[in-house]
């Protein structure tokens, strides 16, 4: 399983599937989601993270969460 920062706070973040995970029936367990935010931004954050932005959230508020 291939591990990204989190855009957010900057822990490193497993991401499912790809080819490593091809014949795998363990169930991949990631950590983070890539997320689209209302402004169009893009970011990979993990669940802690995501579960500090406001609803309808920018990436002004993802960089809020760094300073955090």
């Amino acid at each position: 399983m291939a591990t990204e920062p989190c855009d957010g706070c900057g822990r490193r973040v497993r991401i499912a599937g790809g080819i490593a995970n091809l014949w795998s029936f363990g169930g991949d367990e990631a950590e983070g989601l890539a997320l689209e935010l209302a402004d169009g931004s893009e970011f990979l954050l993990c669940y802690d993270c995501i579960e500090e932005l406001p609803d309808d959230a920018t990436g002004e508020d993802v960089a809020a969460l760094d300073e955090q």
